[in-house]
């Protein structure tokens, strides 16, 4: 059975727009109230965070989704190894070294790639 969050992820373009309205609400309130300045300046330093981590959880989605597909995977392997052994099959174990060796070749892969 695939993992289910017990909630849906947030739409982080969603996120982005709203950071975006209120970035221009507080601009032009900022204009109009400028006796407040103090106070804008602190609420611009608040909302200057959000893009940065928008990035930052879309970065850490993509690496989860990485590590649930290589666990799936490793499952899978295991599972089939278990089956060829109760089959009687030669080399049993060949499913989960034939996986564990793709894994690392994708590891060096991506650490290639970087």
């Amino acid at each position: 059975m695939p993992y289910r969050h017990p909630y849906p992820p947030s739409d982080l373009l969603e996120v982005l727009h709203r950071h975006q309205t209120a970035s221009h609400l507080l601009a032009v309130f900022t204009r109009t109230t400028p006796g407040l300045d103090d106070l804008w300046h602190e609420l611009f330093a608040m909302l200057a965070d959000t893009p940065t981590l928008t990035t930052e959880i879309t970065a850490l989605r993509a690496a989860l989704d990485a590590m649930r597909a290589q666990h799936a995977n490793l499952i899978a392997a295991a599972r089939a190894t278990l089956a060829a052994h109760h089959e009687g099959e030669h080399d049993p174990l060949f499913y989960l070294r034939d996986e564990l060796d793709a894994q690392l070749a994708a590891g060096r892969r991506a650490g290639e790639a970087r």
